[in-house]
């Protein structure tokens, strides 16, 4: 108890002094965070097609949506480690894990809503003999917008705070920053950097779902 009372005295009150140090660091999550997401999107929200069981064989299907299992049951954190090992210290390391976590994700939510469009506005489709893409393109799609959008703000601001912890093990970001404030007992200005990613984080929490309310109608309200 003495030793938690002697830190807490120890950070506060916020060294003002590295303030421009810890925003730059959280810029740089911001963006490890944003591209990693992009990243994940870019490549979820097509192979995540060949996850349906109404559109796709069984057995590829199957084999898909295990490999997606495989994906998103490895945590983050995991993948940032993997990552720093394979291509060194940095924010790259950060944004290939926040990639491949986020395919992960965005891959089961994705196929999950694709199968869940109106089964008549497929059977109107398929009797023009359409090929599968333009099914996809055209109906299943359009269908799910509201969840693909929804679900791709959600990534983003989970992302941003795994991007935070994700410099702990040396993945870029203002994660190492916060290291580098701890392994040499600098805990005022911690208490800097710890304030400046709780604002941030709130900030795209709020406007994430001021962007849902506003411009996604019947959008999927995440889970508390």
């Amino acid at each position: 108890m003495f030793n938690l009372g002697s830190l807490l005295a120890e950070m506060v009150p916020p060294n003002p002094e590295v303030a421009a140090e810890a925003a730059t660091a959280l810029a740089e999550t911001i963006q490890i965070a944003f591209v990693g997401t992009v990243l994940g999107f870019v490549f979820a929200l097509p192979i995540s097609a060949l996850a349906m069981r109404n559109i796709f064989p069984q057995t590829l299907t199957t084999v898909v949506r295990a490999f997606f299992g495989f994906m998103r049951t490895i945590p983050v954190l995991f993948w940032a480690v993997f990552f720093v090992i394979a291509v060194g210290l940095g924010p790259l390391a950060g944004t290939l894990a926040i990639a491949v976590y986020t395919f992960g994700y965005l891959s089961k939510i994705y196929y999950e809503a694709f199968e869940a469009t109106d089964p008549e506005i497929l059977d109107a489709i398929r009797v023009t003999k359409a090929p599968r893409i333009l099914i996809l393109r055209h109906a299943i799609i359009p269908e799910s917008m509201n969840t693909i959008i929804s679900q791709l703000l959600f990534m983003f601001e989970y992302n941003i705070r795994s991007s935070t912890v994700l410099g702990f093990v040396g993945a870029g970001g203002i994660g190492l920053l916060m290291i580098s404030y701890i392994e040499s007992l600098q805990y005022s200005s911690l208490t800097t950097a710890l304030l400046f990613t709780l604002s941030t984080v709130v900030a795209i929490d709020l406007l994430s779902g001021y962007l849902r309310k506003q411009f996604i109608p019947g959008f999927i309200q995440k889970p508390k």
